[in-house]
């Protein structure tokens, strides 16, 4: 296979084979991210990526999951798109789900039809970084749209039938508008009602904007408290069908997994615990992005 750069995917795809289509991110402007910092973004050759295909085909022929990335890689043009999924169903006949990351920007350039379509062809979930609903935690941390927006085009992946997995982050708004945000968050989380919500504590990455304003004294994070009050609010305002809510991940403090609605309570029970020093805490040095 061939890789460049940094290649990421969820946890959720740890045992997917992972196909490289684009180099980068189209977006690429989030204050937080590091991850493709001056990589400029492009596609990969067909060449290229039939061959990687065709690898995957046998080295992994009982495969059930293949994960595209970089980062949005829903966004390249549909006349690529739709027979780069021929080619792998052709190839990998027994898989059962692909998964993509998508921005604001792929889904706009996505229409319900053409997501229909990839629907057919195994596009079985896609993971969306919403971050927050507060737009203007949004338009600081230039995100490139805003809480209507994403639930607009959220809608629209859930209505051609394909699983969704949103991504927020717990203290990107800072002390300030720790509980504007959190809320508006839930608020926008109910609307769009997703398969499932991960929810990261904010860390700063040496070299990115964020980092840079908080050695200028612009930016600070929530203290532990301030972080696991601003969850409280974020799923206190979340009401979800039947989706999951996740902040296991290893940036947070207080790891928590539940089924919502029916787990919410007993969730809010557990960080008012935590707050009342009941539930250790994470370690410092067990938390990573």
């Amino acid at each position: 296979m061939h890789y460049e750069g940094n290649i990421i995917r969820p946890p959720s795809e740890a045992r997917s084979i992972i196909l490289q289509v684009t180099v980068g991110c189209s977006h690429n402007r989030c204050t937080f991210c590091p991850t493709y910092t001056g990589v400029r973004f492009r596609i990969k050759d067909e060449a290229t990526l039939s061959s990687d295909i065709r690898y995957a085909a046998q080295a992994f022929p009982a495969a059930r999951r293949l994960f595209i990335t970089d980062g949005d890689a829903l966004v390249i043009p549909f006349k690529r798109l739709l027979p780069l999924f021929e080619e792998i169903n052709e190839q990998l006949p027994r898989l059962t789900r692909i998964g993509i990351y998508a921005s604001a920007k792929s889904l706009r350039r996505r229409s319900l039809e053409e997501l229909k379509m990839l629907k057919k062809l195994k596009l079985g979930i896609i993971y969306y970084g919403l971050e927050s609903g507060d737009d203007e935690t949004l338009k600081a941390i230039d995100k490139g749209t805003t809480g209507a927006e994403s639930i607009e085009l959220c809608k629209k992946v859930k209505e051609a039938g394909i699983r969704l997995s949103t991504t927020v982050m717990i203290g990107i708004a800072g002390p300030e508008r720790s509980l504007q945000h959190a809320r508006h968050t839930g608020e926008v989380l109910t609307a769009i009602d997703p398969n499932y919500v991960g929810a990261l504590v904010t860390m700063i990455a040496p070299g990115t904007r964020l980092d840079e304003a908080q050695r200028q004294g612009k930016f600070e994070l929530p203290d532990k408290r301030g972080l696991l009050l601003e969850l409280k609010e974020m799923i206190t305002w979340t009401n979800l069908s039947k989706g999951m809510f996740m902040a296991n991940h290893a940036s947070n403090y207080l790891p928590i997994k539940i089924h919502s609605p029916a787990q919410r309570e007993a969730a809010l029970k557990m960080i008012d615990a935590a707050l009342d020093g009941e539930v250790q805490l994470r370690e410092e040095w067990m938390r990573g992005l």
